[in-house]
């Protein structure tokens, strides 16, 4: 029975290699390919994992300020050496798909992988293959990369009190005017089917 706890206990690992796998397996089996999936993938997965443990207004809502965030960072840098892309162009610090990647595989090491060390590492490591891809296609050099990759991370360890706080007073509200709508829509359908 040792076999089955060990099981038990890796399947966090075992789960987060596969997503890597299967996301590398999908669509065309490019480097930047391979990045585009899993900078989409493991946010996404961090999202799942934010629900399930009851935070997901939170992910939300700082997934949101990270990306404006990051964007500000690139246009405020205007053409700066720091903003510039070893293809050409400039708006490259930071990295945008290192960012979302590393927020969604620190979100997923937070909540699904927390008491798993080796799933964890894995779900990181899947969060610097994207970065490496970004530096492999020339968009991004290193300094770009590893920036995406602490502003991601800030976002989703550090405490914002404050702003989280705030958060889940905003989505309560929604939830309330989405439910105070759909109750006016369904009695002015009563009313009509009435008439």
């Amino acid at each position: 029975m040792d076999w089955l706890k060990d099981l038990h206990w890796n399947r966090g690992l075992i789960a987060m290699i596969l997503l890597v796998v299967v996301t590398s397996l999908v669509g065309p089996r490019t480097t930047e390919g391979v990045g585009d999936r899993l900078q989409v993938v493991l946010p996404l997965t961090g999202l799942g994992c934010a629900i399930v443990a009851g935070e997901g207004p939170r992910y939300t809502m700082r997934y949101i300020a990270l990306t404006v965030t990051y964007n500000l960072s690139k246009h405020g840098l205007g053409e700066t050496a720091l903003n510039a892309r070893p293809n050409g162009g400039f708006e490259g610090f930071p990295s945008g798909h290192t960012s979302v990647s590393a927020y969604g595989a620190a979100g997923i090491a937070r909540t699904c992988l927390a008491a798993n060390p080796p799933a964890q590492v894995a779900a990181g490591m899947a969060a610097g293959l994207v970065g490496g891809t970004r530096i492999d296609v020339g968009a991004h050099n290193v300094w770009q990369v590893l920036g995406g990759a602490i502003l991601g991370w800030i976002f989703q360890v550090v405490a914002f009190t404050a702003f989280d706080a705030w958060a889940r007073r905003a989505f309560a509200a929604m939830g309330r005017g989405i439910v105070s709508g759909a109750r006016t829509v369904r009695d002015g359908v009563t009313r009509l089917t009435r008439l």
